[in-house]
């Protein structure tokens, strides 16, 4: 019985491996997945956009530097709540095609990154899908209110720590992936040959190293969110940019990295051409 019990695991397994890899090499699945670089590509051009004027004065009082404002920017615009939508279908099939990675993954760091990825596209996905319906949110409220909710909890100073940790961490792979030109094995063979590709490989290296710094500070905010029991320093991106604007020669910073984001973006949306899929 034990055996048979084995054998259709194994069965189970190989069958979900195999689906995965179909899911993974559908077309209509890659194609939407590389329209969801385009989303990402373009969010990060806007949220670049809005921190290059945070900087410089010249952004409104309710301006956000982030996801929801970049999500704000799009819906204001003429047809934007029809192009949230075809944003949301882009970033669901993001989600999947991770999703497809993290099944069919050969070692755990593959499965680990699929499924982290999966969440966050997902959750980009139900964000988007909020102003797609006419409603709004805002990263940093929502940052603060989970942050206050797990302080309140047994161990969530800890709790909120590790997760301070973690985006830290996050911000200095980033860094790492910026520096190393480590991202170049993420694209097609060929992609950073030729003019086109020396402006990929420059958008890319410019673009991870701006959001190495950006999440560096997001994750630093948060560890002393939790360290002093104050949930308001884990106000989010947008928060993270503005402690940066406000530091020494901050708003010379402030542009230098929303520059890098928009550049992320340009790289982001010739990623969407050039990924290994």
């Amino acid at each position: 019985m034990g055996a048979m019990d084995k054998g259709d695991t194994r069965s189970a397994k190989r069958t979900i491996e195999r689906a995965a890899d179909q899911a993974e090499d559908h077309p209509a699945l890659t194609t939407l997945a590389r329209g969801g670089f385009i989303v990402l590509g373009i969010l990060h051009i806007l949220i670049g956009w809005i921190a290059v004027r945070i900087a410089t004065g010249s952004g409104g009082s309710g301006d956000e530097a982030s996801n929801s404002g970049a999500l704000a920017t799009i819906a204001e615009a003429p047809g934007g709540q029809f192009l949230l939508w075809v944003a949301v279908i882009a970033l669901a099939a993001l989600g999947l095609w991770q999703l497809s990675q993290l099944l069919a993954g050969e070692d755990l760091k593959e499965r680990a990154k699929g499924a982290v990825m999966a969440m966050v596209y997902f959750s980009l996905a139900v964000t988007t899908s909020t102003f797609a319906r006419g409603g709004s949110t805002s990263d940093g409220e929502t940052a603060t209110d989970v942050t206050a909710t797990v302080l309140s909890q047994p161990w969530g100073v800890v709790l909120v720590v590790v997760a301070g940790l973690v985006v830290l961490g996050a911000g200095v792979y980033n860094l790492w992936k910026g520096a190393t030109r480590d991202f170049r094995e993420d694209l097609e063979a060929g992609a950073g040959s030729g003019q086109v590709g020396t402006a990929i490989i420059i958008t890319g290296t410019a673009g991870y190293v701006a959001r190495g710094i950006a999440f560096g500070i997001l994750g630093v905010l948060i560890v002393i969110a939790g360290w002093a029991h104050d949930p308001e320093q884990a106000a989010g991106l947008d928060s993270a940019l503005r402690t940066l604007g406000e530091q020494p020669f901050g708003s010379v910073l402030l542009i230098i990295v929303g520059i890098g984001l928009i550049l992320y973006g340009a790289y982001s949306i010739a990623r969407a051409r050039y990924v290994r899929m």
